[in-house]
């Protein structure tokens, strides 16, 4: 009897044994995969402190009656700022003034609101590279047979998000109807703003 009792309990323990090693309510082990290495506190710290890099851009807006926009890129370089982008929108193979003005303000439908020159040192306006220019002063637009115009220029002796009475960051850039002449007081005669942008930082 004592032997039947053992027997029926060693079943029983096997029975239960091969339950708690079987898959239960549709749970495949084999298709779970495996978990990964847990995040260390280096990681977690890393990962709450990295950010996009800023980057410096002025968005061009047609002022009224104007079809001209653009974007345009600007980097401090070494003497200056780089400025690289593209304008669309101008009259094919045409030249135009292109400036960086003194108030970072395109609300007026002409784009006056930009106000002149950007001019920190009260000096005569001019060609860059030349005894006297502003620091907004730049070389002319050239636009292609389909009315682009690929800007890679510079602006000598202006700085970029450093506080400095030549920084040109929060300032405006106009695009002009006419070519500026490097020669005429204030402006160079380059006639009406076809187009304003803003220089601001974005992520």
């Amino acid at each position: 009897m004592r032997t039947i009792q053992t027997t029926l309990l060693a079943a029983s323990l096997a029975l239960g044994l091969a339950a708690c090693g079987s898959p239960q309510d549709g749970y495949d082990e084999a298709a779970t995969p495996p978990a990964g290495p847990a995040s260390t506190p280096a990681d977690i710290a890393s990962g709450m402190t990295t950010a996009p890099a800023a980057h410096t851009v002025a968005v061009l807006s047609a002022t009224e009656g104007n079809s001209v926009t653009g974007e345009i890129a600007f980097a401090a370089v070494d003497g200056g700022v780089a400025i690289t982008g593209q304008v669309n929108g101008l009259p094919p193979g045409s030249e135009h003034g292109f400036h960086v003005h003194e108030t970072g303000d395109c609300s007026a439908p002409d784009g006056t609101s930009a106000g002149g020159h950007f001019n920190p040192a009260a000096t005569a306006h001019g060609r860059i590279g030349s005894d006297e220019h502003h620091v907004g002063d730049t070389d002319n637009l050239m636009s292609d047979d389909t009315g682009v115009a690929v800007i890679d220029t510079r602006l000598q002796g202006a700085t970029l998000a450093d506080g400095a009475p030549t920084d040109v960051l929060g300032r405006a850039v106009i695009v002009h109807a006419d070519p500026d002449d490097y020669t005429t007081q204030p402006t160079g005669n380059a006639g009406a703003r076809l187009a304003c942008g803003v220089i601001t930082q974005a992520m």
